[in-house]
């Protein structure tokens, strides 16, 4: 019973990196770049927490954002049910869980400071997609594969709605925001070199899912520093423009299923700030 037990296990990991040796792979998953972007998240984290309470405001960060973490630890950790654990995963993954309810919960407590005009990102947007992919691209058709799938896509796009609010926002120059932003993408830049070791000392070793969603997620943070940096972007122009034209389509969409007889117009303004507009069918325009 232990041999097949042990077959059964060996074949699941054939399953998902290949023939291989599995102490062997989990040396090697434990590995000093991994131990960086635990704790470069965690102190992203932190540092985030920490600047709300301090500011006793959620301005400069975007909820979108912060539901679409939740989103992704709550589909990500459902294994914590499934199986022991190391204490080490345990108390990062109820960490990860437990501070983006409690991120959620200061949006809600301090909602007067939510500044939705920046907020922009439609994140139907980014799940259906993601879901689709997910769906699509899952190794095995479990419950828990396919959520893990979808977490895996979902990250690669949830820091996407903060760094539109932040090319809208121009003019916010808050450490604590900026930290939080750089820690996190710092954070998948040395799980990207994580994966690079493995697939360096493991040849076998594929985790396709994972790896998509990183390039897209160190794409637009490095974009996203250059652009806090030096002034200069390749992706803003196009990804504000992109935003708008969704958000225009929305608008539209929503028109028609609700039927009414005012639509609100999106106005872009030169430094990529939305502003909305009410026009009504029998009335000037006026700002809202």
């Amino acid at each position: 019973m232990a041999d097949g037990g042990a077959a059964k296990a060996l074949d699941s990991m054939d399953k998902l990196h290949g023939t291989s040796n599995f102490v062997n792979f989990a040396a090697y998953s434990w590995n000093i770049f991994r131990y960086i972007g635990d704790y470069l998240h965690l102190g992203g984290i932190i540092t985030l927490l920490i600047t709300i309470v301090k500011n006793k405001s959620v301005a400069g960060i975007s909820r979108t954002t912060q539901i679409l973490y939740c989103m992704v630890f709550v589909t990500r950790y459902l294994d914590l049910f499934d199986h022991t654990q190391s204490l080490y995963l345990v108390f990062f993954k109820l960490t990860y869980i437990t501070t983006s309810v409690i991120t959620l919960v200061f949006f809600h407590q301090f909602n007067s400071t939510y500044e939705r005009r920046h907020d922009t990102c439609n994140m139907t947007v980014i799940v259906a997609p993601c879901a689709f992919a997910a769906i699509l691209l899952t190794n095995d058709y479990s419950l828990l594969e396919v959520l893990w799938t979808f977490s895996e896509f979902i990250e690669g796009f949830a820091m996407v709605p903060q760094y539109i609010f932040c090319y809208r926002d121009r003019n916010n120059k808050d450490v604590g925001t900026s930290l939080y932003v750089v820690m996190l993408g710092g954070y998948r830049v040395f799980y990207a070199l994580n994966w690079i070791y493995k697939k360096i000392n493991m040849p076998r070793y594929s985790d396709i899912q994972s790896w998509i969603g990183g390039v897209v997620e160190i794409m637009f943070f490095m974009d996203f520093l250059n652009y806090r940096f030096t002034g200069n972007s390749v992706l803003r122009s196009m990804v504000l423009k992109v935003d708008t034209k969704i958000n225009e389509i929305s608008d539209k969409v929503e028109l028609k299923v609700l039927g009414t007889q005012s639509r609100t117009e999106r106005i872009e303004t030169e430094g990529g700030e939305m502003r909305r507009r009410r026009k009504q069918d029998d009335g000037p325009m006026e700002d809202v």
